[in-house]
């Protein structure tokens, strides 16, 4: 009860802060499993989509959050764990490895997604790995090839965010108000025997196209 009562009070925060707008483009919210994929330029990135989301979807939905910023204080380890449900994950291999796909080193930090995806849930990654300053995605690591490939069935979801990255600079830890979007953008597939690249890079292109949406 506590937890559902912080959800809606930050919720509330978000949208004040943010507006949270969605704007569903490419497909509709539907109670399917998902992973969702994203640019990353600020730490408010996963409550920015966790916020946008419907609220059937938020509860089925897991965010990946960075085990030394999100769990680092009592409160936002009660945070991400009790209102975002989120997965944590290590810092630099987060939803990606670089190493071989299908490699132990490149499984690792993917263990606790796979875990979510098996049991149902939905999830959202960034596969920039760590965040960009510069307005475009970086390359995209290998854990979205991963994922996409072991469980082909889930349907991939791009998405930009806009303007999140000005609500909380780096190195600020006070927000200030700006309104911001998230664009949700039509679903792609790993075609078959399409190589782990151009995936990759078709995946970011996905994600690049929602910017002037």
């Amino acid at each position: 009860m506590l937890a559902r009562l912080i959800g809606w009070v930050l919720l509330a925060l978000v949208r004040l802060l943010t507006g949270a707008q969605a704007r569903w483009l490419g497909c509709p919210p539907k109670a399917e499993q998902r992973i969702y994929f994203a640019n990353h330029q600020s730490h408010l990135d996963l409550v920015m989509i966790w916020a946008a989301l419907p609220e059937e979807l938020r509860s089925t939905t897991r965010p990946i959050a960075a085990r030394d910023y999100w769990a680092n204080t009592p409160l936002k380890r009660w945070i991400t764990t009790e209102v975002f449900n989120a997965i944590y994950v290590e810092r630099g291999g987060s939803a990606a490895q670089p190493a071989e796909p299908g490699s132990a080193a490149a499984m690792e930090p993917l263990l606790p997604l796979i875990e979510a995806l098996k049991s149902g849930d939905s999830i959202i990654i960034f596969p920039e790995g760590t965040r960009g300053h510069t307005g475009e995605p970086q390359k995209f690591k290998s854990g979205l090839y991963t994922l996409a490939t072991l469980f082909p069935d889930v349907v991939l979801v791009p998405a930009w965010i806009d303007n999140v990255q000005r609500v909380m600079p780096k190195g600020e830890v006070v927000p200030v108000p700006i309104l911001c979007s998230v664009t949700f953008g039509a679903p792609i597939r790993l075609a078959p025997s399409e190589e782990r690249r151009s995936f990759l890079d078709r995946a970011r292109a996905a994600v690049l196209a929602l910017r002037d949406e």
